[in-house]
């Protein structure tokens, strides 16, 4: 008798196995079509203007006379306002910065070895919206080379041009870029034989603005990659 219920309880057991052993590929299948997706990032880029401009116009003169380069100074000032007005920049748009004057016979490293005492530099800057305006003017530098100013040339001196209107294309770049990472997915679901879900989860990604070249430092290529992760069904 007692044998009987081993053998009974042994069946039990075996049953018991091949019914789990059968069940497992069913759950293996329900768990990786679960788990199925895809994850494509979408890319969306364009090339804008900037529409702001700080540009620094500055100049150095010498001279042993301190007086006399403070008269100049004043003069070259008021020309470079001139020349500015007269192309369009308003002064409340121009920032003259109180001038910085070094007496070189004070240096203490080859002071005495130059030929002018005094050394004073000015800087005038722009900050406006109107960058049309200030690469016209640019292009027109002679005329104050023509009134003895000679604008330096320095990393210091070069004009920075931004784009800050990122918010008024943001959306429709988002957009674009969401459609791309969509039209990725849905090849490689082709590919695959699958079918495209809806989208599980997504991150916009970070949006970048830089020169498009060195040469033109007015036009923009701003970036943005969005993260999208869509299901896949069979």
């Amino acid at each position: 008798m007692e044998n009987k219920g081993n053998f009974l309880a042994g069946l039990a057991i075996m049953v018991g196995l091949v019914a789990v052993a059968i069940s497992i590929p069913q759950a293996v299948r329900v768990l990786n079509a679960a788990s199925r997706n895809v994850s494509v990032r979408g890319l969306c880029e364009r090339e804008v203007m900037a529409d702001k401009v700080i540009w620094p116009l500055q100049y150095s003169i010498a001279g042993d006379d301190l007086t006399a380069l403070y008269k100049q100074m004043e003069a070259n000032d008021a020309a470079i306002r001139r020349f500015l007005n007269n192309g369009g920049i308003e002064n409340g748009e121009i920032t003259t910065s109180a001038p910085n004057v070094s007496d070189v016979f004070t240096q203490e490293y080859g002071g005495n070895n130059r030929r002018f005492r005094y050394v004073i530099k000015s800087t005038t800057t722009v900050s406006t919206g109107k960058v049309d305006k200030v690469l016209e003017l640019m292009g027109h530098q002679s005329d104050l080379l023509r009134s003895g100013i000679t604008l330096e040339s320095g990393w210091d001196s070069r004009p920075t041009f931004s784009f800050e209107s990122l918010n008024d294309i943001k959306p429709e770049m988002i957009e674009e870029a969401t459609k791309n990472a969509r039209a990725s997915a849905q090849k490689f679901a082709d590919d695959s034989g699958s079918r495209l879900g809806k989208i599980r989860n997504a991150n916009q990604g970070y949006f970048t603005i830089e020169d498009r070249d060195s040469n033109t430092p007015q036009i923009k290529k701003v970036r943005v990659v969005t993260n999208v992760n869509y299901s896949l069904s069979r």
